[in-house]
Order: C-alpha cells, then structure tokens, then sequence
C-alpha cells in the first residue's frame, strides 16, 4: 500500500525542529500583533526557536515576516501555504480567526489541521490553541476531534482589543483540561498578562461571550447617557468624570468612552474617528453568538437581543462604521438626534450589514 503524501510529508520533517517550532495561523488585526509578541519573546528566550506562519492572505503573512526580519534579522521565520504545513512543521500551534466558518475550514478540510494530525505517526505531545470567538457547541466539536487524535487542545479567546494585543497586555479566558491549561499558559503569558482557567472545554468560549454580551449592552447605553447629557447642556469632560466616579462607571464609559475629549489623558477609538478599536461588526457577530446560545440554553437575554438588532440596523443604516470601533454607535445615535429621527429597538427591522 502507497503511503499518503501527508504521511509522506510528515515523516521527512525533523522531529526535534517540529518540537522547538510554533506555528501560527491567522495574521488579521489582531492575530498579526500576537504572533508579533509570541516570536519576539520567544526568540528572546531561544534564539534557536523556529516559527511559521500562515494566513489565507498572502500578503499579510509576507508583511509580518518583513516587520518580524527589520526587528530581528536573525530569526527563523517560515511561510506556509496551509494549516497542514503549519502542523507538519510545528508541535504548537496557535489559531486566530474571524469566526465560526473559518475554524471549520482551517481545522477539518482538506489539508486542514485535524486530518494532518490523524496522518502523524503520533499526535501526543502537540499543543492546539485557539484563540477565536466562534460558536461554543462547534469548538467544543473541533476541540473533541483534535484530542481523538492524541492532541491536546485549549480555546483560548481574547479580551483587550487590538490594543491589547500590540502592548501584550491581552486577557486569555481559557477552555480545557488542566493539563492542557498548564501547557499553554507559559505560551499564553508572552501575549498577555491574564491568564484565566475557565473550566473544560468550551468554558473560555463561554466567559468571553458572556462577557461580551455585557460589553455590548453597556456601550449603548453609556453612548445614550453621554448624548442625553449634552443635550442637557452638561460638558462631555464633566458628566464622563461623574459617571466614572460613580455607580454607572464602567470599562465603556472610563477607557471607551465614545464622545471625543470626554476623558483627560486617554486616547479612545473616538479621539480617531472610530479607528483602531473592536469592530462593530465583530461585537455584532459575538451579540448573535450570545443571543443564539441564550436561546439554545433556554436563557433569556431582552437587552442583548435589543442591543444586537440596534447594532444590526446601525451598520445596514452607516456601512462605514463596519469596521470602526463599536462605540461608533454613538455617532449613529448622535446623527439621528440631529435629525429629528427617533430610535425605537420594536420598530426596527431585523437586518444585517451587507459586508
């Protein structure tokens, strides 16, 4: 019988490269600035350390391997083509995707991560750490699948932004057996500076969408508080401190406050036109992901379900804000008040952004 050219490729790599290597998968926003801190801090620790990369975007990967050079121009830094390469190549392996769809492609297709990891001689001692905020139910489906195959795997999603992750200051909400936990957490420290045990499987998954769910809720109304303050002839600097320092304070109003100036020595997403935060449509991807498990849990959310056709209909009203900070909100609520348009969550209808 011929053996596979996965099989094939797996066996002419060398075992004691694959062991010192780390592969990461998905350069995007955010993605791009941990793997930056992950390399550099390891390459730091062992400069005989080996990295790949890999990203359906070639460009991007080609990008960060030119940034990670000009820093350090004595690296071993790799370019893949597929997440079979990146397994083939490496023993730990971290993934940061857009959603749901994408770990499902990344992990189970062909020349994906899971059938790499069955055509190994042996899977034991590989590390899978997924960073993406996807479905519970369909990571707790990959994380099944990826251990069958002698694997261990955590979810390991993120909280802190693109900010967050650039200063390495990122908090891991993590998912997984202790042992898995214990392994990753070193890797994980070179990205952030929390690293939260969750529960098993699906348990980081579950805190981060909770979490969001929260976050996403409170940026509204602190957006409603701060335009109604104005109106009432109330300085955004002054009812900003009031509400900081008092029992409405929260992360949405004291770091993300979405009026500009309204905080002394802080420099929101609003201060750059909406640039450079959580994406609106990212918060209204994890709003669905809240609102359907809610509903599959039999567990009721009315201000999250408000709060996700608010954002829905604010990006089918405003394109623009699609990829702007999420407290970009405020400037849809603020345009509306201008003119004259009330906003009532009943009367609006259930759509979504076209990109």
């Amino acid at each position: 019988m011929r053996m596979s050219v996965a099989r094939m490729n797996a066996a002419v790599r060398s075992p004691a490269l694959r062991t010192k290597s780390i592969g990461f998968i998905g350069l995007g926003r955010m993605g791009s600035e941990m793997a930056y801190n992950l390399f550099s801090k390891r390459f730091t620790e062992a400069v005989d350390s080996h990295f790949v990369v890999c990203d359906a975007v070639s460009d991007a990967a080609k990008s960060f391997k030119e940034k990670f050079y000009h820093q350090f121009p004595g690296a071993n830094l790799e370019i893949v083509e597929s997440p079979q390469d990146v397994v083939l190549s490496s023993q730990t392996v971290i993934t940061m995707l857009p959603s749901t769809p994408q770990v499902e492609t990344v992990y189970r297709q062909h020349k994906g991560i899971i059938p790499t990891l069955k055509s190994l001689p042996s899977a034991d001692g590989t590390l899978l750490m997924d960073s993406t905020t996807l479905d519970v139910e369909a990571a707790r489906s990959v994380a099944e699948d990826v251990i069958e195959t002698g694997a261990d795997m955590v979810d390991a999603p993120v909280s802190g932004g693109v900010p967050g992750a650039k200063a390495g200051t990122l908090s891991f909400l993590v998912g997984g057996t202790s042992t898995a936990f214990g392994h990753s957490r070193p890797l994980l420290e070179l990205m952030g500076n929390r690293i939260i045990h969750c529960g098993g499987s699906g348990a980081g998954l579950g805190a981060k969408i909770c979490n969001n769910l929260v976050l996403g809720v409170q940026q509204i109304v602190v957006a409603e508080g701060m335009l109604l303050g104005q109106k009432l002839g109330l300085d955004p600097a002054v009812l900003a401190a009031v509400i900081n320092s008092s029992t409405g304070a929260c992360w949405s109003s004291s770091v993300n406050n979405p009026v500009p100036r309204a905080l002394n020595n802080k420099s929101p997403p609003c201060e750059r036109d909406y640039e450079g935060g959580f994406a609106t449509a990212l918060m209204l991807k994890d709003m669905g992901l809240a609102t359907n498990v809610a509903k599959t849990m039999g567990s009721p959310v009315p201000l999250g379900g408000a709060a996700e056709k608010l954002y829905a209909h604010v990006l089918a009203e405003d394109p623009q804000l699609i990829r702007k900070d999420f407290s970009s909100v405020y400037r849809y609520l603020a345009r509306c008040s201008e003119e004259g348009k009330s906003v009532r969550i009943e009367e609006l209808p259930s759509e979504k952004p076209t990109s």
